[in-house]
């Protein structure tokens, strides 16, 4: 389909809805243990009807209704349904924390707000009050609801049912709202990340996003009859794009899973088409292979070594571009037979066309981690303001220290001091109520990314960091410790890592060790422990650390290697404002509430006194007093 400024999301799916109507699945769910499908002319009728509900209810054309909850159809359907109302839909992180929800929904003047049960409504009503142009608070999952009896309440069901009230009296009025749109206006408010201060509302029409799909598809096509796992947060502008800006475009079947603790089990039911992920997902995956590894016996543990090499000396002739001669195309057969199947498998890849990852840079050890296994991971490089992606690798010309080339008519260009510029159909309109921040990112057409990089000989982009976040080494060259925290990470040991070192004598890190990996190889060796505390610290789990750490300094510059190390007492976390919700360092944050763990790492203590409070999900504290271990790494 031809994407023209006058298409919109609203009329391509009543397009997509009309040809499809009873005779294809749209979606699946899984309940109660068995996937239920629903049909294109069932997506079609509770979307219509939730529209015409929300127009019953006072919704207004530019209004902006939040949604939060889990990955399900419901979700889909609010925001579908916000659209064709006319609306502006404001997806929230569902383990938002109060503060952040109020600031959202106040901040973003959100209007009606979809919450899926209790737990969201709890955080919605906390709020109410202080967020004046919030009005209705509609749920669909009853669960605990029973006692919930305000007058500014309601169920998706009973909003259903209005609409069905008003299409008895207005039986056009669906259709003229769906009509009325056009491409250049606003679709959703999105809202960054939020590394480094308060996140920013991203504005993106519905040109925005459907010429990012398009372009998208034109590189990697999909088909109507492929299966996506819908598993990400809608908030996460990866989850729109696949879900919304491809998936309404190809018509292919979007997978819900139960819960999203068994979403890795039923994406192996499923056997997805097609895949994206954050770097943190396919990090996972790579330590559950290797757990599964130190747990095997002694002769599975050598046909995976063996098939392992013959995948890596493949993959790494595909990276080169070389012919891949007769003799090792059969042993790879014979190793993707015996061992690799099984794995992808597992991993609920074993259909997989295209795998995608971004949102943050993957080390090269991951990467080829997967092509060994004969998964086609691509790097994309993108952000919020773009509507998605902007560069992706092609099949058969896949550069792991690269993101690929540009999508079609998408511009890339550097500047002089080595900023990512970026000028396309998707690049966004601007930023919800910041004039200012809008005129310092948009400039003549050109989206200014904030990240450095630079195109390489045969025209891909290199992106080197976040301008913000790139080191200056103590000999005076540049170095992204994303690159050096991502190869520690490779480690099923290592749940993740902080390097530090710009414009000092050398590099430290701080590692937060996985608890339940170690956990389980300390009780192997009958290490007795009680915490993740006292875990962290004992001399045994320094040596497996220290053991990754070299691995990765081996390739590295005297400069760039890390020179000293501390484990830390617990496991970053997005609810201790250590990590955002998509789960990146804020580094600014660290800084400050680690500042005596760095000054300790750069003076000749061999230890760190820490007096401190946690808190835990469930709201409950904990003192934390202890003395943490500094080690030198030996050379």
């Amino acid at each position: 389909m031809k994407i023209t400024k006058d298409l919109t999301i609203p009329k391509l799916f009543y397009e997509k809805a009309g040809k499809y109507g009873k005779g294809r699945v749209a979606m699946r769910e899984k309940q109660f243990g068995i996937w239920q499908p629903i049909t294109w002319h069932d997506y079609f009728e509770n979307v219509k009807y939730l529209t015409l509900g929300l127009i019953r209810l006072g919704l207004e054309e530019g209004d902006k209704v939040a949604m939060i909850g889990d990955n399900r159809p419901e979700g889909l359907w609010a925001e579908i349904a916000t659209l064709c109302a006319r609306g502006v839909g404001v997806w929230l992180f569902r383990d938002c924390l109060i503060d952040e929800v109020k600031y959202i929904i106040d901040h973003s003047d959100t209007k009606f707000l979809f919450g899926e049960g209790q737990e969201e409504v709890d955080k919605a009503i906390s709020v109410l009050n202080e967020c004046p142009k919030l009005e209705k608070i509609i749920w669909d999952d009853p669960k605990g609801m029973r006692d919930y009896n305000q007058d500014y309440l309601i169920s998706l069901k009973d909003v259903q049912s209005l609409g069905r009230e008003l299409d008895q009296q207005q039986p056009e009025l669906f259709e003229k709202m769906i009509n009325k749109g056009h491409g250049d206006e606003v679709a959703l408010l999105f809202y960054t990340s939020g590394t480094t201060s308060l996140p920013k509302g991203a504005l993106l029409s519905h040109n925005n996003m459907l010429t990012m799909g398009q372009h998208l598809m034109a590189v990697d096509p999909c088909v109507e009859t492929d299966d996506y796992a819908s598993y990400l947060p809608f908030a996460w502008i990866g989850e729109q794009m696949m879900s919304i800006s491809c998936g309404l475009q190809v018509g292919y079947t979007i997978n819900f899973p139960e819960e999203p603790e068994t979403a890795e089990e039923n994406i192996r039911e499923i056997g997805p088409h097609v895949m994206f992920a954050p770097p943190r997902m396919y990090e996972q995956m790579t330590r559950t292979v290797q757990v599964k590894y130190l747990d095997a016996t002694w002769i599975k543990r050598k046909f995976y070594e063996l098939s392992t090499k013959i995948g890596y000396l493949v993959a790494d002739l595909k990276f080169q571009k070389k012919r891949i001669p007769w003799y090792w195309a059969f042993l790879r057969w014979l190793a993707y037979i015996s061992v690799q199947k099984k794995i992808k498998d597992h991993l609920g890849l074993s259909r997989v066309r295209n795998a995608y990852t971004g949102g943050a840079a993957m080390g090269p050890d991951h990467f080829r981690f997967f092509h060994a296994l004969g998964v086609n991971l691509k790097q994309i490089y993108g952000q919020t303001e773009v509507a998605g992606i902007s560069v992706v690798h092609r099949s058969g010309d896949i550069k792991f220290d690269t993101v690929g080339h540009p999508i079609p008519e998408t511009e890339i260009k550097i500047t002089e001091d080595g900023e990512i510029l970026t000028r396309s159909p998707s690049v966004f309109l601007g930023y919800y109520k910041n004039p200012e921040a809008t005129k310092e990112t948009l400039k003549d057409g050109w989206l200014y990314s904030g990240d450095k990089g630079f195109i390489d000989d045969e025209g891909h982009l290199v992106v080197f960091d976040r301008t913000k976040d790139v080191f200056i080494l103590r000999d005076g060259r540049p170095f992204s410790p994303q690159y050096l925290e991502t190869r520690l990470k490779f480690s099923p040991y290592v749940r993740d890592s902080w390097v530090i070192g710009d414009k000092r004598e050398y590099i430290t890190a701080v590692i937060c060790i996985d608890y339940s990996v170690v956990g389980k190889w300390a009780d192997e060796k009958k290490i007795n422990y009680t915490s993740y505390q006292e875990l962290s610290q004992m001399p045994e789990v320094y040596n497996l650390v220290e053991v990754q750490i070299r691995q990765a300094n081996r390739d590295l510059p005297e400069a760039a290697r890390v020179v000293k190390f501390i484990n830390l007492y617990k496991e970053f976390d997005a609810d201790d404002d250590e990590l955002t919700r998509t789960r990146k360092l804020r580094r600014g944050f660290v800084e400050k509430r680690y500042q005596d763990i760095i000054e300790a790492l750069y003076i000749n203590d061999d230890n760190v006194h820490i007096d401190t409070t946690i808190k835990y999900e469930d709201g409950r504290q904990a003192h934390i007093v202890t003395d943490l271990h500094i080690r030198k790494v030996e050379e």
